[in-house]
């Protein structure tokens, strides 16, 4: 997922994108706990996405103020 992308999302979608986000975080996280998990690498790449969103949701809300 690019920043490019997201940019182009309003408040809301970016909100849900960021809860789905984080569910599918915990979900990685479980299958880590009860070795599950094949490639680890997915959850780095997850965190990053996280990272991405919340991070263009702050300009959006700090561009909207």
């Amino acid at each position: 997922m690019k920043a490019s992308e997201l940019r182009g999302k309003d408040v809301a979608a970016l909100e849900k994108e960021v809860t789905d986000l984080l569910k599918a975080h915990f979900g990685l996280r479980m299958q880590k706990a009860t070795q599950q998990l094949t490639n680890h690498s997915v959850l780095g790449k997850t965190r990053r996405d996280i990272a991405r969103v919340k991070t263009v949701l702050a300009q959006k809300k700090k561009g909207a103020v």
